[in-house]
């Protein structure tokens, strides 16, 4: 095959998508005219691998990689390493195929996540303090017990089961001008890239804490970062290989990055809009949408939701952040003459004008504050930052109470203009 020929055909994903098309859900697209507004775009169509088994993509590849092995390799087994949505899986489409697994996940894996692969049957191997190790672990026992590894990423036929999302998008979406993917290490973008051919513009999104694809590309040459710092960490990888690579330069129009503000913004606006909790890696192509820095007019966008497997309490933590980004949340310090008697005022006040009191408590004074006042602060929630303008305004016009200070963001998530 020559060099400039990518590995992984739109033949490959037909067959997988044969392979797997009894096992695998085939996710719902939603049009959101809420995005498509907001974006410019002609319309919207998020493709929600949140409802897929397992809650993300990871079973599409997984499973189209496990049922091409031989009779023996399935009877000695497979391993794999990962923190998460791969793990999960490669461990049900193990039961499925009646193949015996073995994942190997590092120390610091959420205890919910390890007994989720211990429910779809896999054997569960904790080694590693990062996942680098818990890899290098995974090749060990291979090599060691003769058993299949399952890539995450950098396999021709995991890809070709990531792809058959594109072949969907086709389907339901017939008018797809552009998708948007996230990236980590490439094979869910390689994959549906492949799928789309060149009549689709495809751009891949990373959080900028992660952002190696783009230089990559850019260069012709895989980038490793030192490090990553994101919270989504289901995309948190350090570099491109050679598999993926080579599908991306010739297939992958365009790589763009969002910060850690814009995805908890996407996660919150999912969350409300879509009624779906959606992990932050699963946010990030709606956050690219939103961001400002895509040309989309008059376009029909698709956005990849990779997946929905977050915890709860991050999530709910992330969903907070992202209100701030939006400006719909905001803890307002006030300082209080009678405090006892001012509360009354304050919370009727905030009815008046229609904002949510989330959080109530005391604060501590500060240098400068008055001795003789008391001082309050507010967790509020509104619709908009002109709404909570006008909540915090009307507070600070109470006979007792002045508004010493506030959070209220008015530019749009982490510094982005807010569309008009």
């Amino acid at each position: 095959m020559s060099e400039d020929v990518p590995p992984v055909s739109l033949a490959d994903v037909e067959s997988a998508h044969e392979r797997i098309t009894d096992v695998v859900k085939r996710t719902p697209l939603d049009r959101s005219r809420t995005f498509a507004e907001a974006s410019g775009a002609a319309s919207v169509g998020l493709k929600l691998e949140t409802f897929q088994r397992t809650g993300s993509f990871k079973i599409r590849g997984a499973y189209n990689c496990m049922a091409r092995l031989s009779p023996e390799q399935r009877k000695r087994g497979v391993i794999a390493a990962s923190a998460g949505n791969h793990a999960q899986g490669v461990a049900l489409a193990g039961r499925l195929l009646d193949v015996p697994t073995t994942i190997v996940v590092p120390e610091i894996t959420p205890a919910a996540k390890i007994a989720a692969t211990r429910g779809y049957g896999a054997e569960v191997v904790v080694e590693g303090e990062i996942y680098e190790r818990s890899y290098e672990r995974a090749l060990e026992l291979a090599e060691r017990d003769d058993l299949a590894f399952v890539h995450p990423f950098d396999d021709e036929h995991v890809i070709a089961g990531q792809g058959t999302i594109g072949l969907e998008l086709r389907e339901q979406y017939p008018e797809l001008d552009t998708v948007l993917v996230p990236i980590g290490g490439g094979g869910l973008i390689s994959g549906i890239a492949t799928a789309l051919n060149e009549d689709v513009r495809v751009i891949g999104v990373q959080p900028t804490g992660a952002a190696h694809a783009a230089p990559s590309l850019e260069k012709g040459e895989i980038h490793e970062l030192a490090d990553v710092d994101t919270v989504a960490d289901g995309i948190a990888d350090t570099r491109l290989l050679e598999t993926t690579f080579a599908v991306m330069r010739e297939r992958v129009d365009d790589v763009v990055s969002v910060n850690d503000g814009e995805i908890a913004a996407a996660m919150a606006l999912l969350a409300e809009r879509e009624k779906v909790v959606v992990e932050a890696a699963g946010a990030a192509s709606l956050a690219a949408l939103l961001s400002g820095t895509l040309d989309v007019g008059d376009e029909h966008v698709g956005v990849v939701i990779s997946g929905g497997n977050a915890d709860l309490t991050d999530h709910a933590d992330l969903v907070r952040t992202g209100l701030i980004e939006l400006g719909r949340y905001a803890t307002v310090r006030l300082a209080v003459d009678g405090l006892s008697k001012r509360v009354p005022s304050i919370t009727n006040r905030l009815a008046d004008h229609g904002a949510d009191l989330d959080d109530v408590r005391r604060g501590r004074r500060a240098g400068g504050d008055d001795p003789n006042r008391r001082t309050l602060e507010l967790g509020l929630e509104g619709s908009s930052p002109d709404h909570l303008r006008d909540v915090i305004d009307a507070l600070g016009d109470l006979d007792g109470v002045s508004v010493v200070d506030h959070d209220l963001r008015t530019d749009g998530p982490s510094g982005r203009p807010e569309r008009t």
